[in-house]
């Protein structure tokens, strides 16, 4: 009985590897990418690129592990979530409203430590950001974010 259970357990093993989520990748840059409409200066790119990126964008670099399923899986899955949260390769067509509320929640996310993410640090060394690259993001996010028009509706909030 157990050699049969193993059995089933190898089969669906197997066949589940032909199971493939589509790859976060995309050729060139997004015509919404945040640089097509917000100024991202150059010591600022290369910290959003090695930390954020790969979830919060079109391009994520695969590790070598998300050919094995179910891992692929997970990984798809988590990348969907970043991406529904915040996509810096979609990040112009945000309005004004959005991108300024995310805007707040970068700096907030980087200057309190809870992204990237720490599962993902476990296994993306260089992710990690150190307190200077978390300042640097964070204050570009401020700056950027102090330069696009508050709405109407988010300035009567304040006077509340």
């Amino acid at each position: 009985m157990l050699r049969k259970v193993l059995l089933g357990l190898l089969v669906i093993l197997v066949v589940i590897q032909f199971i493939r989520p589509e790859k976060n990748q995309s050729t060139g840059v997004s015509p919404n990418d945040i640089t097509t409409k917000y100024a991202v200066p150059a010591n600022v790119q290369p910290v959003l690129k090695r930390a954020c990126f790969d979830c919060h964008s079109n391009n994520t670099t695969y590790p070598w592990y998300d050919n094995i399923q179910p891992v692929s899986w997970w990984l798809n899955n988590h990348i969907k979530e970043g991406k529904d949260e915040l996509n810096f390769s979609e990040f112009a067509s945000y309005s004004p409203k959005k991108a300024r509320h995310k805007l707040e929640e970068v700096g907030e996310a980087v200057t309190e430590g809870w992204m990237p993410l720490d599962s993902y640090l476990w296994i993306h060394h260089e992710a990690a950001l150190k307190p200077e690259e978390a300042k640097l993001i964070a204050d570009w996010a401020s700056q950027l974010r102090s330069q696009i028009p508050a709405p109407p509706d988010e300035k009567e909030e304040h006077h509340h």
